[in-house]
């Protein structure tokens, strides 16, 4: 259900979040979450946008969190990348249809209860889960 984009989106925004204070440059990033580095600049070019990362270069510099884990959710840094879209109107085209049809109005419903849920998780929430199997980490 999720693009790849949004999965290396999230990918970046947990490692990212797990390091406070700490920025971290392009290429670690691409170490650590296994996402290829080309792929990985856009991505991290449209969190930058999104005002979700901020980037300083140089040395010391790299990227981080603009806001506080608490604040970010996961609905946010998918809607930044690759938002999920919603049937607003009938995907057909169909003139008939002025409202959507059973099955695209089930669809939507599914779509919305994803967003609903994704809004309701943050970055905080992720890292401070206690499952034994931790974001982005081998267990050794």
């Amino acid at each position: 259900m999720l693009s790849k984009t949004a999965e290396y989106a999230l990918r970046a925004m947990v490692f990212l979040a797990g390091q406070p204070g700490q920025p971290a440059s392009a290429d670690l990033l691409a170490e650590k979450t296994k996402v290829p580095r080309r792929y990985l600049h856009r991505v991290l070019q449209d969190l930058v946008a999104a005002e979700l990362l901020r980037s300083r270069s140089g040395p010391g510099g790299g990227y981080e969190l603009s806001l506080a884990t608490n604040k970010v959710t996961i609905l946010d840094i998918v809607n930044a990348v690759s938002p999920i879209e919603r049937i607003r109107q009938c995907p057909l085209g169909l003139e008939s249809h002025t409202e959507l049809c059973p099955l695209h109005k089930e669809l939507d419903r599914a779509y919305a209860a994803t967003e609903a849920a994704f809004g309701r998780v943050t970055l905080k929430k992720l890292l401070s889960s206690t499952s034994p199997i931790k974001p982005l980490c081998e267990v050794k």
